[in-house]
């Protein structure tokens, strides 16, 4: 039987990030999370009930959660479940399920220099297909054993051709 581990969250950070390291200095970002659900009784009623999350990040993901992130603020976070398990002062055995972060979304932005949203550098747009490539570089010597000269690589993908089986041209099952 195979095994499938995987959660995904959406909401507000009850508390703010509290961020650690481990003896090797690895960064480990702990905080809690609160989801939301509304729904309608069998009275008729909306009814809402909260389920508190905790959560834990390491490495680069931690230190960014604790840099751009505070108490109340929306976060969307994909993870797997960690079971864990410690004795208490009072000598009780006590555990715990917690959310070990692997990806995350910011799902709102502040502006004005109240720590916005943490976004990727975009990526340079591919030269349009009408200029001329890059001048390739010499061959080399005939003492060198360097690869050829690869083309220059190019990023915008290929369209799809027409799919001619599909009934109006739609390929779609339902």
């Amino acid at each position: 039987m195979a095994n499938f581990n995987k959660v995904i969250l959406a909401g507000n950070l009850t508390r703010d990030p509290q961020l650690s390291y481990t003896p090797n200095q690895t960064p480990v970002c702990e905080f809690g999370m609160a989801i939301n659900r509304r729904r309608r009784g069998a009275d008729g009623q909306q009814h809402e009930e909260t389920c508190f999350v905790e959560c834990q990040a390491w490495a680069r993901t931690a230190e960014v959660i604790n840099q751009y992130m505070s108490k109340g603020r929306p976060i969307l976070v994909e993870g797997r479940l960690t079971y864990d398990a410690w004795e208490g002062k009072d000598g009780q055995r006590r555990s715990r399920l917690r959310v070990t972060v692997e990806n995350f979304q910011f799902l709102d932005s502040r502006g004005g220099g109240q720590g916005g949203g943490y976004q990727q550098p975009q990526r340079a747009p591919a030269p349009p297909p009408t200029q001329a490539p890059p001048p390739q570089p010499s061959p080399p010597a005939q003492g060198d054993h360097a690869a050829p000269p690869q083309p220059p690589y190019n990023d915008t993908p290929e369209p799809f051709p027409p799919d001619d089986d599909a009934p109006g041209g739609d390929n779609i099952p339902f």
